[in-house]
């Protein structure tokens, strides 16, 4: 039986001015060191980017570049895309509270992802589309363009912040906190290393640094989880043995009103599959850069198989982690979301925190780095009219609002500073919630009905349902029978959208989606 450190989770990592750390112990592993592997980390992504970015002479090549990516190297870096920081932290840690139920939601994925395959990219790929959120100018008009692209410009960037949120957090807390530095610097830092490396290269430099960030973090993953069996004197068999038979391996929730229910975290995963990553520019973006239609659904295909895998292995690790929590007499962090991070950095030695560190800093870059390389790319072709034919390339317009966006995800990490009061991964679907809800309203009502919106009314109609869903979240208990929503607020969400679109319509001579797409 390995023997336990004391932990005190109430001990002061350090004086800080950010809440986070008065939770943390202090780490075994040198902040210096860290720092370090920070550094070298940065080194070989700058490296990359002055690679790629040489190749790089237009906004095409920026936003899509221009469209010659190779599939499987797509359907790769698109991992550590959608795994991020947040599940690397919080989804191991969750599984204290709420056992593998989240594991319900990721099969669900698998049915939200056939519909990407089978419907969005056809109809992305037919229209040639820069941005995805094109097709609601050419389907709905230009109101609804601009309100769905703003729709995606909130959600992505509350979602990146988030993301990032969580992992400066982490980094401040074991590192620059203790050389004294405020929260502010770890923040401006992260952000500013991240426009360095993508502000030539756009989507050519992230296609590549997401594969070494995917790889990166994939590793780290697999060398924990034998470092903690290691920690437990287990083998591979009784690993398995061991995580069958506790009882925080439960998958499947029957209860009807409870915000675990298998229907609603099922459907409601194949909904946030569609909406957050089908009506997504940031990872669509990645499958618009796909040389072909082909191609770009075999990526679709692996990258669904795989990331259930990824996302089967963090629950695995969840469960090993409160395994040795048990084994040893620990007491937990107050925070589940630092379980991980204050294992793996003060108990588990210096080579376990070296794999941490790396693993998180490339699961978190490789979401954030693309998000602002989406952001960039939305708001130029949605709002500026970037590609315009006759157009001339706009590089100084791109480059500033590219430094405009990383000024705002900054603001926002700093804002959610004093905001974060439960698992990060659950906060970020509930805002995902209120604010994709919208974009899913709109696309159905585009692909599924033949009628016309009364334009001015759009905008009026996509406030109104995220505002609804609030009421009614917030006095479902009461109203509904004890009844609790959960992620399956995304589905309500764009089930009024659509149905508000409705009501403000009226019947055109507009094609069916299937003709949509012979036409084009």
């Amino acid at each position: 039986m390995p023997r336990a450190k004391e932990l005190n989770p109430k001990t002061p990592a350090q004086s800080s001015s950010f809440p986070i750390a008065e939770l943390c112990p202090p780490t075994t592993v040198s902040p210096l060191y860290v720092l370090g592997l920070i550094v070298a980390y940065f080194s070989i992504l700058f490296a990359i980017s002055l690679a790629t970015a040489r190749k790089t002479a237009s906004s095409q090549s920026f936003f899509v570049a221009d469209r010659q990516s190779p599939w499987y190297i797509v359907a790769f870096g698109m991992i550590g895309t959608s795994i991020s920081g947040v599940t690397f932290i919080s989804v191991p840690g969750a599984v204290g509270a709420d056992s593998w139920a989240y594991f319900q939601v990721v099969l669900g994925y698998l049915l939200g992802y056939w519909v990407i395959i089978g419907v969005l990219l056809p109809l992305y790929y037919r229209t040639q589309l820069t941005s995805i959120y094109e097709y609601l100018r050419r389907r709905l008009g230009p109101t609804s363009h601009k309100t769905g692209a703003a729709f995606f410009i909130l959600s992505r960037t509350i979602g990146a912040a988030f993301r990032m949120f969580l992992v400066a957090s982490v980094l401040h807390t074991f590192v620059l906190a203790r050389f004294g530095m405020p929260f502010a610097v770890t923040v401006v830092a992260s952000i500013a290393l991240i426009w360095l490396y993508t502000f030539r290269g756009g989507m050519k430099t992230i296609i590549w640094t997401d594969n070494l960030q995917t790889t990166f973090m994939i590793a780290s993953l697999i060398i924990t989880m034998v470092i903690i069996a290691g920690e437990l004197g287990l083998n591979a068999s009784e690993v398995g043995q061991t995580v069958s038979d506790s009882p925080l391996s439960k998958i499947f929730f029957w209860e009807w009103r409870d915000g675990n229910f298998f229907w609603k975290k099922f459907l409601s995963g194949a909904f946030i599959t569609i909406a957050m990553t089908g009506l997504d520019q940031d990872m669509m973006q990645k499958n618009l850069a796909c040389r072909s239609l082909g191609d770009a659904q075999k990526n679709m295909f692996w990258f669904s198989l795989t990331l259930v895998l990824v996302n089967l292995a963090f629950l695995t690790l969840g469960t090993l982690l409160y395994a040795y929590v048990d084994a040893t007499g620990i007491t937990p962090p107050v925070k589940s979301d630092l379980l991980f991070p204050t294992l793996a950095l003060d108990q588990f030695g210096l080579f376990a925190g070296t794999v941490f560190t790396i693993g998180i800093i490339a699961a978190n870059y490789a979401s954030a780095d693309s998000a602002l390389t989406a952001l960039t790319t939305s708001f130029c072709v949605d709002f500026l009219g970037f590609g315009k034919p006759g157009q001339a390339d706009r590089k100084a317009l791109r480059t500033y609002v590219h430094l405009g966006f990383s000024v705002m995800l900054g603001l926002l990490i700093l804002v959610f500073a004093a905001l974060n009061d439960e698992a990060v991964i659950n906060q970020l679907f509930k805002i995902a919630g209120y604010t994709y809800g919208p974009l899913l309203g709109l696309f159905a009502f585009g692909m599924f009905t033949k009628r016309a919106t009364f334009e001015k009314l759009v905008p009026i109609v996509c406030v109104l349902a995220p505002v609804i869903c609030y009421v009614l979240n917030k006095n479902s208990v009461e109203w509904f029978n004890g009844y609790k929503f959960d992620f399956e607020l995304l589905i309500l969400n764009g089930l009024l959208t659509f149905l508000g679109l409705y009501a403000i319509s009226r019947p055109a001579e507009i094609k069916p989606l299937v003709e949509l797409l012979k036409a084009e």
